[in-house]
């Protein structure tokens, strides 16, 4: 199995992951009105996440849902060309956005690749097991051994 970028050239990624309390698939357009809404309301909250230590997103004044809906179709992108992999996290009873989750290739050598993840502040109790659930997915799903939980 060679690699090829990102992840080796023959491995399908997961499309989903799905427990009582959310469920996650990958985030593109149609996600743009919920997505915004979602982080739109917590941005001190995710600004406040472990993982967003830069203070570069999300923005202090947001964006308009233009711009939301182009980088999601970007997520998308590098989604389709195994580039990095961003999921949208949604509650299992109404569909509703409740976070997203982030993968992508590390900035440093030390690691395979870095995940990050946000909830709503309003759903900020899932913070922390979103973060373990998706940290034992990628033990279990994905090709990476070297994970950097940003501060998790």
């Amino acid at each position: 199995m060679a690699d090829v970028g990102f992840v080796p050239g023959d491995f399908v990624p997961p499309t989903s992951l799905v427990t009582e309390r959310f469920r996650l698939e990958p985030l593109g357009p149609r996600h743009n009105a919920a997505d915004h809404a979602a982080w739109m309301s917590s941005i001190e909250h995710i600004r406040a996440t472990p993982g967003y230590p830069d203070g570069s997103w999300p923005p202090v004044d947001g964006m308009s849902l233009e711009d939301n809906r182009a980088d999601l179709a970007r997520h998308a992108a590098d989604f389709e060309n195994r580039r990095g992999f961003t999921f949208t996290v949604l509650d299992p009873a109404d569909g509703d956005v409740i976070g997203c989750v982030y993968l992508y290739p590390p900035s440093t050598p030390d690691h395979d690749v870095t995940v990050q993840s946000w909830v709503r502040a309003d759903r900020a109790d899932l913070d922390t097991p979103l973060a373990d659930t998706v940290a034992t997915w990628l033990a279990t799903e994905w090709p990476w051994r070297r994970i950097d939980r940003c501060g998790r």
